[in-house]
């Protein structure tokens, strides 16, 4: 299910935050005590985040943002999708379902508009993902000592 933040997703925020597995591709886990004094009591509530509950706790996160000032010019002004979830919930296929429907919420809220996904080359899981989700590759580039990707979904080639 997908749903707002609340005050009761601190903890798991701050856990995917933290988490060395989770950011193998996203340059580091952040510091505990930096985020325990940062993060606000409901973290990350705007249009666009959604917690991915499973039985009444957050496993992971998704995210819609604009991308007014990203660091590919193909993907500026367009909504970028990003998600992160607990290790504990991978291998599920709850990040598929999860960011299926929050882009069919997407579709809703701004219909026609595309949407880009940026994730290393090296990251298979997020490569999969992205190909379920019907994006296709707009390019590679370097960036962060890696081979990064950058794919497009237009809601018409989307996959259900």
């Amino acid at each position: 299910m997908l749903r707002e933040p609340e005050a009761r997703d601190r903890a798991a925020f701050i856990e995917l935050l933290v988490s060395p597995e989770v950011h193998t591709y996203l340059g580091g886990p952040r510091p505990r005590d930096v985020l325990e004094r940062e993060m606000p009591g409901v973290p990350e509530r705007w249009p666009g985040s959604f917690v991915v509950d499973l039985d009444g706790s957050m496993i992971g996160q998704v995210l819609l943002r604009r991308a007014p000032e990203h660091h590919r010019p193909a993907a500026v002004g367009k909504a970028d999708l990003g998600y992160l979830f607990l290790p504990r919930a991978w291998g599920f296929g709850y990040a598929t379902e999860a960011c299926a429907a929050a882009l069919d919420w997407f579709d809703g809220a701004l219909p026609g508009e595309p949407v880009v996904l940026a994730t290393q080359t090296a990251d298979t899981g997020s490569m999969r993902l992205a190909a379920k989700l019907g994006f296709t590759e707009v390019e590679r580039f370097h960036a962060w000592d890696a081979e990064q990707w950058l794919g497009m979904r237009s809601p018409a080639t989307a996959s259900d």
